[in-house]
């Protein structure tokens, strides 16, 4: 079983840690080996940043890390052990997953989730992606980005697809 490990802040007033989303806000996790860059890929991800972004700015939510991740060979362990469905799982309330490669079968579970990947193609710092899913959130977003505001509750509660 693969061991989860969860960092949130807390806050000092009340003493709880803040999972629940701000209004307009999208959660968003990133797939990264040292919690600064996008620099892994879903299935061998050891860490996971969480960001609720809004039109204005992100704040952190919280730092996921797992104890068993893949080595990137593309090789699958016969074992039975599944290393997936415990990432899901606790990415499990997140609209958006941004990682360097995500398979085919790990992408179908996590759009099973309601949770969207979306594959970038080299590393960047993690508040490039942050400040470019802002942006978006301030443009006209992409269709596939309406429709995942639409189902968080985000967006306009029906996505308008003529204009496209």
């Amino acid at each position: 079983m693969t061991a989860v490990r969860r960092l949130s802040l807390v806050d000092t007033e009340t003493g709880t840690s803040s999972p629940t989303r701000p209004q307009g806000a999208v959660r968003v996790a990133i797939a990264s080996r040292d919690m600064k860059n996008l620099n892994a890929h879903f299935g061998s991800a050891s860490k996971f940043a969480v960001y609720d972004v809004t039109k204005e700015g992100w704040h952190f939510v919280e730092a996921l890390s797992f104890d068993d991740a893949s080595d990137e060979s593309g090789a699958h362990k016969t074992d039975g052990d599944d290393r997936i469905t415990p990432k899901i799982a606790a990415l499990t309330g997140c609209h958006l997953l941004f990682c360097l490669a995500i398979g085919g079968p790990s992408a179908a579970k996590v759009v099973a989730a309601k949770i969207h990947p979306i594959k970038v193609p080299s590393p960047s710092p993690i508040e490039e992606v942050l400040e470019r899913t802002r942006v978006m959130l301030n443009g006209t977003p992409p269709p596939w980005l309406r429709k995942v505001l639409a189902e968080a509750g985000v967006g306009p509660a029906k996505a308008d697809f003529e204009e496209d």
